[in-house]
């Protein structure tokens, strides 16, 4: 896993965890805060009704009554508390302790307190009573009234906070305990996660620099339908579109060179041939008319690349889309093969209608792409055959047709026939006219147009049709 991503997780494990245990500290702060309210509250009731208990049991006035003693040692086991009486003055005259001779009895309550209470109202304090309590109480008191009135004393009721502190101290450790679990289990399983979820970026990052160095093999495991899964993918067929782009730029140079390299050798060959008088003054003739022919050759390639590079440079954006008559275009290409049709005394059959049929598109790409199509049906027709051209109008789109009657174009070669620099004649030898690049210019051209082409070879019948859009009405 990268730095970054490692960093990041462990920011956040810490920020979780961080924040599991301050809220776990707050909630038990809370709770501690509210038991030790609710103990408060329920030792200031008990002092109540033990203050009234007290007065029931005392109807001579001695608080010192051997049988509330016992009843205030049953109270102390029942609710867990220590009780104990003093007189006005705060002398403790009667305890809940079990000795007879407990160390209570015969001290004195802080007399402030004894003062605060005597105005009638009760007390209530986390205390020791000035060291009454070895430890810091909860302690509740009441003044005891009799029913004539008369305050015969008061009564204490205490409660030892530090076992309540201790209770939420063990409760605190093992909330920590609990949540270091948790977290470390929490951690792995997340590290784990991180690291398979960080595999596609990291091979993604490897490739990347395998793309760099020009190796385009490189692919990354796609493991899932989340979106890490759909971003593998969607690289990986970025990787395939690059792969697919370089080796048709590897065989594109490879087709440039093997196009330059055989007219020039045989310019460079039989210009030499004539230089040192190795081809006799008689044959000469000859010889310049194919340095001639091939000097042409190499034009028509230059005149090609230089249109493809064009077209590429373009795109569909840049094309000055206007609305023209295909029917007129088609005629008017169809005009300039005159010549090459009556050579071949090839029989045309058009079926052009009379009306217009307008459409949008470049007229100048369109018109090339007409003549490389009419080009080649033209040039591959057998002798005396019949020539097909015919446009027509179905579902909003206007369709050219051109087809000859001549070689069938194998199947397995239909699907290559709009590549760069492909012919069906492997050999390069009977095609001297061509360079491979009329059909690839007619599939780029109707490509940035947004339309596209077909092409069916059957029984000697070949047939090209392409769309254009036509003119809403």
């Amino acid at each position: 896993m990268h730095s970054f991503y490692f960093k990041n997780f462990i920011i956040a494990a810490l920020a979780v965890m961080l924040s599991f245990i301050f809220l776990g500290a707050v909630f038990i702060g809370i709770g501690q805060n509210m038991t030790l309210r609710e103990r408060q509250e329920t030792l200031d009731a008990n002092a109540q009704e033990l203050a009234r208990l007290s007065s029931a049991y005392t109807l001579d006035g001695k608080l010192s009554d051997l049988t509330l003693r016992v009843v205030l040692s049953a109270i102390s086991r029942v609710s867990g508390n220590h009780c104990f009486l003093c007189d006005e003055q705060g002398l403790i005259i009667s305890c809940s302790d079990t000795e007879v001779n407990c160390g209570h009895i015969g001290k004195r309550v802080d007399s402030q307190i004894i003062s605060q209470m005597s105005s009638g109202s009760g007390y209530s304090a986390i205390t020791s009573l000035s060291g009454l309590y070895s430890d810091s109480y909860y302690v509740a008191a009441r003044p005891i009234v009799s029913y004539s009135g008369t305050t015969l004393g008061y009564v204490f009721v205490g409660a030892n906070t530090g076992s309540i502190v201790r209770v939420w101290h063990s409760l605190m450790g093992v909330f920590l305990i609990t949540a270091i679990l948790i977290m470390a289990l929490t951690l792995v399983i997340s590290y784990v996660s991180a690291v398979r979820q960080a595999k596609p970026v990291n091979e993604m990052s490897a490739a990347a620099i395998r793309f760099a160095h020009g190796d385009f093999s490189a692919r990354v495991g796609v493991g899932g339908d989340d979106e890490v899964g759909a971003l593998a993918a969607a690289f990986n067929n970025m990787a395939d579109y690059l792969e697919r782009s370089e080796k048709q730029r590897s065989d594109f140079l490879a087709n440039v060179a093997h196009e330059l390299k055989t007219p020039m050798t045989t310019i460079s060959g039989f210009a030499d041939g004539i230089l040192d008088g190795t081809i006799p003054p008689e044959s000469q003739r000859r010889y310049l008319e194919t340095i001639s022919s091939e000097t042409k050759r190499l034009n028509r390639l230059v005149r090609r690349l230089l249109d493809v590079s064009r077209i590429q440079y373009e795109g569909p954006e840049q094309l000055r889309r206007k609305f023209f008559d295909a029917s007129e275009l088609l005629l008017q290409v169809l005009i300039v093969f005159e010549k090459k049709i009556t050579d071949k005394q090839l029989e045309v059959n058009a079926m052009v209608p009379e009306d217009a049929i307008i459409v949008l598109g470049d007229a100048d790409s369109i018109n090339q792409v007409i003549y490389n199509l009419l080009e080649n049906a033209i040039k591959f027709a057998a002798p005396g055959s019949e020539l097909g051209i015919a446009i027509f109008k179905q579902n909003g789109k206007a369709y050219i047709s051109i087809k000859n009657q001549g070689p069938t174009i194998p199947a397995g070669e239909l699907a290559l026939i709009f590549d760069r620099f492909h012919k069906t004649d492997k050999s390069r030898s009977m095609d001297r006219d061509g360079v491979g690049l009329g059909l690839y210019i007619v599939k780029s051209i109707l490509t940035n147009h947004g339309e596209d082409i077909v092409v069916t070879s059957k029984d000697g019948v070949t047939e090209f049709v392409f769309s254009l859009t036509l003119k809403v009405k």
